[in-house]
C-alpha cells in the first residue's frame, strides 16, 4: 500500500518471502498438497484486501492467518465426515507449480508419512496448537487467539496433542520392526525349505544361539544348544517345508501344525536383519502359554 493505492508488485514481493514457510504450515496441518496450496492461496487474497503496512511481524501474521483457514477446513472435513487425507496423502509434499524444488526437498525430508497419518488423527484444535507448536516453534499466547482459547488452555491441547502423537509413531515404529522381521524370518524360511544353504548363511547371524526344549530334542532335534551360523545352517537347510509364518507374541516366528494342531513353534529374535536367536519349542503347555497368531504372506 502506498498513498492508498494498492502496490501490487510490493505486495506480491512481500508475501513470496513467506510462500514456503505458509506452504509447510498448510501442509502439516492439512496434509494434502492440493489444499495447502488453496490454504495458502486464500491467505494472499486476505492479505492483498488488508492493509499491513504497519504490521511488524508479517511473518507471524501470515503464519495466523493461514492457520485460521486451516483449521476452518479442518472442522469442515469434520462436519462432512470425509477421510481427511483422501487420496492425496503423499509421502512428501507434491511440489508446487512454479515452486523452488529446493525448498520442496526440503519439505519432503522433514514431512514424514508416518508423523502426518499420525497427526491426521487430532481433532483441528489439537492439530493446530501441535502443529504450530511444536513444529514451528509458534508460542502458546499467540496460538491461542486462532483456536478462541486460554492459553493455558491451548498449552494443554498442545500437550495432549503431543502425547497421542508420541503413542502414535511408537505403534508405527512397532509395526515396522515385526514388518522387518517377518521379512526375516521369511526369508530364512524359504532358504531352508528350498536347500539354499548360502542363503540361509547369509541371513544368519555368526554368532546364532538355538535352543530347543526337551520335547523338540526328544523328537530328533540335534541338541538343547546349536551355536554359530554354519551349524544351524546345516540343520534347517532342506527343512521347514510345512512351517508356517506366525506371530509368537507379538513377534515373528514359525510354526508346524500337521492336521492343523501346533506340534512345533520357533520364536525368532531378529538383530540388525538377521536372525541372532531361536528358540524352539515342541511342549504343548509351553505352546499354548504363547500367544501364537497364523499370518499372512
Amino acid at each position: 500500500m502506498n498513498d492508498g493505492v494498492f502496490d501490487e508488485h510490493g505486495a506480491v514481493q512481500r508475501f513470496e518471502e513467506h510462500r514456503d514457510h505458509l506452504r509447510a504450515v498448510a501442509f502439516r496441518m492439512l496434509g494434502s498438497s492440493g489444499e495447502a496450496d488453496d490454504a495458502v492461496q486464500e491467505a494472499w487474497m486476505r492479505f492483498a484486501r488488508t492493509e499491513t503496512a504497519d504490521v511488524e511481524n508479517l511473518r507471524g501474521w501470515l503464519t495466523t492467518v493461514v492457520s485460521r483457514i486451516c483449521l476452518n477446513l479442518l472442522r469442515s472435513r469434520r462436519t462432512r465426515r470425509e477421510d481427511a487425507l483422501d487420496a492425496d496423502l503423499p509421502l512428501a509434499a507434491a511440489p508446487s507449480a512454479g515452486g523452488d524444488p529446493e525448498s520442496d526437498a526440503v519439505m519432503a525430508d522433514s514431512v514424514g508419512l508416518a508423523l502426518q497419518v499420525v497427526i491426521d488423527a487430532l481433532g483441528p484444535a489439537e492439530r493446530v496448537a501441535f502443529v504450530l507448536h511444536d513444529l514451528f516453534g509458534v508460542p502458546f499466547d499467540r496460538i491461542a487467539p486462532v483456536l478462541d482459547r486460554t492459553t493455558e488452555a491451548t498449552r494443554q491441547l498442545a500437550s495432549r496433542a503431543r502425547r497421542r502423537v508420541r503413542e502414535g509413531r511408537e505403534r508405527a515404529e512397532a509395526d515396522r520392526d515385526a514388518r522387518q522381521q517377518k521379512t526375516v524370518v521369511d526369508a530364512f524360511l524359504a532358504a531352508a525349505r528350498e536347500g539354499r544353504f548360502e542363503d540361509l548363511l547369509a541371513v544368519l547371524d555368526p554368532g546364532i544361539i538355538v535352543v530347543a526344549d526337551e520335547d523338540a530334542v526328544a523328537t530328533g532335534f540335534a541338541g538343547r544348544e546349536v551355536i554359530g551360523a554354519a551349524a544351524v545352517a546345516a540343520i534347517f537347510n532342506g527343512q521347514a517345508k510345512d512351517a508356517i509364518t506366525v506371530l509368537v507374541d507379538g513377534l515373528a516366528g514359525a510354526m508346524w501344525a500337521p492336521g492343523g494342531a501346533p506340534r512345533s513353534v520357533l520364536a525368532f529374535a531378529v538383530v540388525d536383519g538377521r536372525v541372532a536367536a531361536i528358540d524352539i519349542m515342541n511342549d504343548p503347555a509351553t505352546i499354548a502359554a504363547r500367544d501364537i497368531v497364523t499370518v499372512g504372506d
